[in-house]
């Protein structure tokens, strides 16, 4: 009888996940509180429009240098730990010989079951640094396009969640009437989002979009609130 194949779908694309998650939740939030606040004060809409499209500007340019200068560290953090358990390999290869000993025995297997493994490895020195970067320090080879991409991705995500509180501002006279609109489009967007997110990252879906509402209605409020009691 012919067997079915057995294929292993695994997500891949965490941290593009990761990036929207960052751009887009705080992209729905900032520019909500802040577009929030302002009806707080202001009756007519036209100032608000103008001071929510500058901060989604500034925002995704302060966001997206903020993700191509952690994804810059993040790879210079693996080139300097690299470097350093290469001089080891070649320095103190008995050391490092008994640190992957270590790495097979948190998993159960014997000093003398791993001994072999441990020989091979000790033939191969890229192969014993490649073994040492992921399975000691737990550090994988970064994409080399990674800061630009989480850049692009990060300020990209603000953009497109920051238009969503802001487009009844756009469309709508009144501060009060867009303030309504606003509030209602924004929520659903985050409930979306907080859903999705949840599905993607493996998170309860509901309990995810229940949070995601909550932390933006909170914030928002709190600047409506601050907002009209200054006023």
């Amino acid at each position: 009888m012919p067997k079915t194949p057995h294929i292993e779908r695994h997500f891949t694309g965490s941290e593009i996940v990761r990036d929207i998650v960052i751009g887009m939740s705080d992209g729905l939030t900032v520019p909500f509180a802040l577009a929030a606040g302002l009806s707080g004060a202001i009756k007519t809409t036209s100032l608000i429009v103008t001071a929510g499209l500058a901060e989604i500007a500034a925002g995704s340019i302060a966001m997206g240098l903020g993700g191509y200068l952690a994804a810059k560290s993040d790879a210079e953090h693996y080139l300097s730990e690299r470097a350093r358990e290469e001089a080891e390999v070649t320095e103190k290869p008995d050391v490092e010989a008994a640190e992957v000993a270590e790495v097979f025995e948190s998993y159960g297997v014997t000093a003398e079951e791993s001994e072999p493994i441990v020989n091979a490895l000790r033939k191969r020195p890229q192969a014993w640094v490649d073994f040492m970067m992921r399975f000691e320090l737990g550090l994988e080879t970064p994409n080399p396009k990674r800061a630009v991409m989480s850049a692009g991705t990060i300020a990209g995500a603000y953009i497109a969640g920051g238009f969503i509180p802001l487009g009844p501002y756009i469309l709508l006279a009144t501060a009060r009437t867009a303030l309504t609109a606003s509030v209602i489009i924004t929520l659903i967007a985050l409930a979306v989002f907080g859903y999705v997110k949840g599905r993607l990252t493996g998170a309860p879906p509901r309990r995810s979009a229940i949070q995601t509402v909550l932390i933006g209605g909170l914030a928002a409020a709190a600047a409506f609130a601050i907002a009209r009691a200054i006023s």
